[in-house]
């Protein structure tokens, strides 16, 4: 992040594109109140400073056949830089992980979003594929039941 200071419409801006990556810079600047031209200015100088990582399309992990998620704990042998790269490096191979955490405060090293079709997947991966890294103590698989919460916008209030 650079030393700019976002201003309200800064962060009102942020704010609509998280919410609806699809909105045009006419929409976003009526909603903002400002024209098209210094709107389209201010998202390209946010763009550039980093506020915007990239722009997705959310799609419905159900709905492509993906409904279940696991939260796979896993354990290391060693967790020298070394080990813990090249960990790393392997899990980015998996398309099933979805999210990957070097964690402390646990037993734990690591913690991955695992998304499968079903738990035949899910054990096929896990036998054949987690249980062969190299260096890897032990794994628990959490069973998601349910997400009650599952936001994808950052709240930006701290940001004044």
């Amino acid at each position: 992040m650079t030393g700019h200071k976002l201003d309200r419409i800064d962060r009102r801006i942020l704010e609509l594109m998280q919410l609806d990556a699809r909105l045009s810079v006419a929409e976003i600047a009526e909603r903002v109140g400002l024209s098209a031209t210094p709107c389209s200015r201010r998202i390209k100088r946010l763009e550039e400073e980093g506020f915007v990582a990239r722009q997705v399309v959310i799609l419905d992990q159900a709905r492509i056949g993906l409904p279940m998620t696991v939260l796979v704990h896993i354990s290391l042998e060693a967790q020298t830089q070394e080990r813990l790269s090249s960990f790393e490096r392997t899990i980015s191979e998996l398309p099933e992980v979805m999210e990957c955490y070097l964690i402390t405060g646990s037993t734990a090293d690591y913690v991955l979003k695992v998304v499968v079709p079903d738990l035949d997947h899910y054990q096929q991966l896990l036998l054949n594929r987690l249980t062969s890294i190299d260096g890897v103590r032990s794994i628990i698989s959490n069973f998601v039941l349910r997400q009650p919460i599952n936001r994808t916008d950052y709240s930006l209030e701290h940001l004044v």
